[in-house]
């Protein structure tokens, strides 16, 4: 029988994930033994600067995707929206399980919500993104970054000089935190998610036919028609954590897609919004994009410094 090597960040969310995961194929009857490979990246041992400083989001993928090329794991658990829009060649996503809650979630030291963090709070988060539509919708408060896993973070709030953070709320309740620390779910209307939030993009060779049948038990159609969508339209921004981008696609009854997208200037002064629908997701994203762009986008993006 063989043996499936998995390949996995030592993060307890990422591990948490991974035996989920494995977990899920073996309720599926997946006839196989799985090892799980702890593998340290680039953005997990940096973390006194922003991502968008060391290379971006892409640090927390690159060397697991090395390992997966040169076959010393089979395939690999990530959160969506840490994949980069575009894989390297003989790689694919082999997988989408059904998504779970897109949602940002807001934390802070007193567990009030956000109209109630006094005048000039300080908010840490490590997301550009997040940061312009907090901006948006509170002007005067402070944004810091702050970077670290989702147990470091919250450690971080509690002795730090933060009033607050925001956190994926996918991740808290994957580690069953949420209900313990959650002040406030923000709406995916006031604060777009990043594309690929609350989605685990399970990643292996193009070529490993047995693996990719292998992940198709648990693979979810309608999340992996949202997902295309959003990283469509990733693609055609040409964005990353160095932009203040999010992407939210939906289904609706007639199996149709519709897609948000949004940019926005750092300060949160200047916020573009675009909604379509449509049957083909990946001219969706495409579609989103372009308008976007042409509606002033291409100007704010222009506009951001580079050392964000």
């Amino acid at each position: 029988m063989r043996k499936i090597i998995v390949g996995s960040r030592s993060s307890k969310l990422a591990m948490t994930q991974t035996k989920w995961v494995i977990d899920q194929l073996k309720q599926a009857g997946a006839p196989y033994e799985f090892e799980i490979k702890n593998i340290i990246t680039k953005g997990d041992r940096i973390l006194d600067v922003t991502l968008s400083k060391v290379g971006g989001k892409g640090l927390f993928v690159k060397e697991i995707e090395q390992q997966m090329i040169d076959e010393e794991i089979d395939f690999a658990v990530h959160s969506m929206k840490d994949l980069p829009s575009e894989l390297p060649d003989g790689l694919i996503i082999g997988a989408t399980p059904a998504r779970v809650d897109a949602r940002d979630a807001l934390i802070t030291k007193t567990g009030e919500g956000l109209a109630s963090l006094p005048e000039g709070a300080v908010v840490g988060t490590s997301s550009l993104r997040r940061g312009s539509q907090l901006l948006k919708l509170r002007p005067d408060l402070k944004i810091e970054s702050i970077r670290g896993n989702i147990d470091t973070r919250l450690d971080k709030l509690k002795n730090g000089p933060f009033d607050g953070i925001l956190l994926a709320a996918a991740g808290l309740q994957r580690m069953g935190w949420s209900e313990d620390v959650v002040s406030e779910y923000l709406s995916t209307e006031d604060m777009i998610p990043a594309v690929g939030q609350g989605i685990l993009g399970i990643e292996c060779r193009e070529h490993d036919q047995e693996v990719r049948d292998l992940l198709h038990l648990i693979h979810d159609q309608m999340t992996e028609k949202v997902a295309y969508a959003e990283r469509a339209f990733l693609a055609a921004i040409e964005g990353s954590c160095h932009v203040p981008v999010g992407g939210f696609a939906t289904i609706n009854e007639d199996l149709s897609t519709t897609l948000v997208g949004f940019i926005g200037s750092v300060d949160g002064e200047q916020i573009l919004l675009e909604r379509e629908s449509g049957l083909d997701p990946m001219q969706l994203g495409q579609d989103v994009a372009e308008r976007l762009l042409a509606s002033g986008g291409r100007e704010i993006l222009a506009t951001l410094p580079d050392d964000l």
